[in-house]
């Protein structure tokens, strides 16, 4: 069976491979530690504290005696869960304002501009702290907040385009035949967009990734019963001195996640539009060489 044409695009790119690669691997850990890590993340060991990596702990224990190598795997659930809730609301918020920003008539449009331009001026992590003391740290907090807060910057950049897409020929033709404004979304200005909007959308997700890691660190995110990265990153940073090894893990793979979803995004928005990639090509050949 034959790959599809922007599967094969996104592949035929290093940083589409090597972003595809650590979003699978994030996904498959996750899966597999439902059913199976190395140890209980949960099983205190204080005997076992601070061993070295090696058998049977391949990335040592922390101050409790845990195995980290079975806290990353359980944490890894986190993550995902995290990054495709905070996706799924920043798409479903993003595109609707979008949407009435472009096909509404000029009073909504001009309203959801200034609510737009509003709440963009809010930090992602400003309005996740807010509605923690609000309603308290927990996963869903995170997800609801960054999802409003990226979801306003899908809406920010996606809104332009769909306005551009609009006023083309092809549009203006589906018009004329009769398609509702919902058939002409659907079927002409959402398919225009997606390169625009998976990349916005992948950056939200790496944000996402990067917020629960840092609200549950400073103790807005994830309750310290929930494993985290950024809830063993917390645990771990008072021995950094001590023990900087153990730090290390959990800090580089939330890194490499974040990376991943970043170069993802970009590889996908080439893969998708392939337009992109030869202007950029055509943009090179025709700069001229600069002689020392």
């Amino acid at each position: 069976m034959r790959a599809p044409r922007w599967l094969a695009n996104l592949w035929s790119v290093a940083t589409g491979r090597f972003g595809l690669c650590v979003v699978v691997l994030v996904g498959l850990t996750a899966l597999v530690s439902w059913l199976w890590t190395p140890f209980d993340p949960a099983q205190v060991d204080i005997p076992g504290r601070w061993q070295s990596p090696g058998i049977p702990h391949l990335l040592g224990t922390d101050n409790s005696g845990r195995d980290i190598l079975s806290l990353i795997m359980a944490g890894a659930r986190t993550t995902v869960w995290v990054a495709l809730g905070a996706g799924a609301v920043a798409t479903a918020i993003g595109l609707s304002l979008a949407a009435l920003g472009a096909l509404t008539t000029r009073a909504v449009r001009e309203s959801v501009a200034v609510l737009v331009d509003i709440l963009v001026a809010f930090p992602v992590l400003l309005i996740a702290m807010m509605l923690s003391s609000v309603w308290g740290g927990s996963l869903l907090v995170v997800i609801v907040s960054v999802g409003i807060g990226f979801g306003v910057n899908v809406a920010r950049v996606t809104r332009p385009e769909l306005r551009r897409v609009l006023h083309s020929d092809f549009v203006i033709a589906a018009r004329a035949s009769g398609l509702t404004r919902f058939q002409i979304l659907w079927r002409h200005l959402l398919p225009n967009v997606a390169p625009v909007f998976v990349v916005q959308l992948s950056w939200g997700m790496a944000v996402a990734v990067l917020a629960e890691a840092g609200l549950s660190y400073l103790g807005f995110g994830a309750p310290i019963t929930e494993p985290s990265w950024g809830v063993l990153l917390g645990d771990l940073q008072s021995y950094i001195t001590a023990h900087p090894l153990a730090v290390v893990w959990p800090g580089v793979v939330i890194a490499i996640t974040v990376l991943g979803l970043n170069l993802l995004g970009d590889a996908l928005r080439e893969a998708i539009d392939p337009t992109l990639s030869r202007r950029a090509a055509d943009s090179r050949e025709r700069t001229p060489a600069v002689i020392a």
